[in-house]
């Protein structure tokens, strides 16, 4: 079993089994047609023994026994060896024989034709055995390569934009796991660009909102109007909103590139760090007696980014208290901290508890008014995925109104 499992995962074992497979065909087909070709040129020019009586006169014998043809050129005659019974050996000179025509005479048996005779009938056969073999071992070859021609049409496609392209995987082998890679990387590009091109599409929109109410506001300026209070507050709201619009969307670009250097890794205090962003808002902190002495490493920033947004998004929901709770879970390989900050809030329903962690999407039913650019939850799944962690929304564990956003960052990973 191990061994056709090895053989069904290497394409270059198939080859070159095909390969040897047929190299033994031909082989054997070869010897087989060498020894049909040997015993023909053996009967042609050694026939076998034959019994030869020879009589007088009276009928008597006078000479009997095994008569072997001699081997030599057909026109010096026929010469025969006798091995007489009675233990002596006898040689038979016949000179050639004179062919007469017509009905009447001596019947020649017919010889071969020339191409059938030795060598010339061997290397007619091994012709046909070698075309056999090569027209017999190229299908297998074809279709093993085959699906390397597919996927070659398939990089092609993608390389001139069809980025939709698809290989087929099945089988187990190199193709097959190299056509599962393909298809991997050309979904991951694909999400990549639709993702990008969503970005363009909302940021466009959203910055859109807050440049029209600071032109608007700046006409009424132009038109002699005095400011207001109330007005500056307004054009100054929109100037901070659109500065923080660009800040994120900046940032969320920086996370999509892997290869983009977002800080130095770095011990994290996470106790400290929640402390001060609760003092901030107002939430209050509870802390497991296991986790008083948390620490991670990562990018500073970007954890209290996360904290931050958190934070923000229960505070501008939330009809009560915020609170954000802070505990290690697992141990060995397996530990992690988790964050939960928990609001009472409306709640999100079960069916929009993975879209609100998409860049630009807010709940059915919120308002630009209550803040917030739809980007805040999408950084914090970015930044935890970026950490190694992971981020999702879930009901309160006490059964009061409103949502828990748990954020849970591996501890294992930065030791």
């Amino acid at each position: 079993m191990s061994l056709f499992r090895a053989f069904s995962q290497r394409l270059y074992l198939r080859i070159w089994l095909a390969v040897v497979g047929g190299v033994a065909v031909l082989t054997l087909l070869v010897g087989w047609a060498w020894r049909i070709a040997a015993e023909q040129n053996s009967q042609a020019l050694a026939p076998p023994p034959r019994e030869i009586v020879l009589r007088d006169a009276a009928g008597q014998p006078l000479l009997a026994g095994q008569a072997t043809r001699l081997p030599g050129p057909p026109d010096e005659g026929i010469a025969m060896r006798i091995e007489g019974l009675d233990g002596n050996t006898y040689h038979l000179q016949m000179s050639p024989r004179q062919e007469r025509g017509g009905p009447g005479g001596p019947h020649r048996s017919p010889e071969a034709a020339f191409w059938l005779r030795p060598p010339f009938g061997f290397l007619w056969m091994l012709g046909l055995v070698s075309l056999a073999v090569v027209v017999g071992v190229f299908p297998i070859i074809r279709r093993l390569l085959q699906r390397l021609e597919t996927l070659q049409r398939s990089v092609q496609r993608f390389g001139e934009g069809d980025l939709s392209v698809r290989v087929p995987e099945g089988g187990q082998d190199e193709v097959a796991d190299l056509a599962r890679q393909f298809n991997a990387a050309a979904a991951r590009i694909e999400a990549l660009m639709d993702a990008h091109k969503s970005l363009l599409a909302n940021a466009s929109h959203e910055l859109r909102s807050p440049l029209t109410r600071i032109r608007m506001g700046l006409e009424l300026m132009g038109a002699g109007s005095a400011p207001s209070p109330a007005f500056r507050q307004e054009i100054e709201r929109n100037i901070a909103e659109l500065d923080q619009l660009i800040d994120e969307i900046l940032l969320a670009s920086r996370l999509d590139a892997r290869e983009a250097d977002m800080g130095t890794l770095e011990a994290i205090d996470l106790v400290g760090l929640a402390a001060e962003e609760c003092a901030r808002v107002g939430a209050e902190l509870d802390i497991a007696p296991d986790a008083v002495t948390l620490e991670a490493r990562g990018v500073a920033k970007l954890l209290r980014r996360a904290v931050r947004n958190l934070l923000e998004n229960a505070r501008r929901y939330s009809q009560g208290a915020i609170e954000l709770q802070l505990a290690r879970e697992g141990q060995g390989a397996d530990a992690r901290a988790v964050l939960r900050v928990c609001d009472h809030g409306p709640g999100v329903p079960p069916a929009q508890r993975e879209r609100i962690f998409e860049p630009f999407y807010r709940l059915p039913g919120a308002s630009e008014r209550e803040g917030g650019v739809g980007l805040g939850l999408a950084l914090v799944r970015s930044i935890a995925q970026r950490h190694g962690g992971s981020a999702h929304c879930t009901d309160r564990t006490d059964g009061q109104p409103g949502a828990c956003f748990v954020l849970a960052l591996p501890l294992a990973l930065w030791k």
